[in-house]
């Protein structure tokens, strides 16, 4: 069973930048497609962004032009740059791979906030 464990949040005024990597238990291999997903208190799990194995990329409306998320390697799969953070990105992030199994972080706390 693997497991992820992301990494970089905190508290960020409005503006700013964090980078949240996501780091596997051990290497993750056939991945099919990476993703990380946020949720607010009160209000459902959505997709922030995902990237194919082939490099296609896919973004939430709210976060295009603001965040880019980029491959790592089969130890650290998957990054999430984040720039100009408003206060509605405050939410636990959760990175996600999926390859012969679905895998999911706990999540890390994101807090953007003056």
């Amino acid at each position: 069973q693997v497991q992820l464990v992301e990494s970089g949040g905190g508290l960020v005024q409005p503006g700013g930048s964090l980078r949240l990597s996501c780091a596997a238990s051990r290497s993750i291999f056939s991945i099919y497609t990476m993703g990380w997903y946020r949720q607010a208190p009160g209000k459902q799990r959505e997709l922030v962004a995902s990237i194919t194995s082939g490099g296609s990329t896919n973004y939430a409306d709210s976060v295009k032009g603001r965040f880019t998320i980029s491959r790592g390697n089969a130890k650290n799969p998957v990054y999430l740059q984040m720039n100009s953070l408003k206060p509605e990105d405050t939410a636990v992030y959760y990175c996600n791979v999926r390859s012969v199994g679905d895998y999911w972080g706990q999540g890390t706390q994101v807090t953007v906030s003056s």
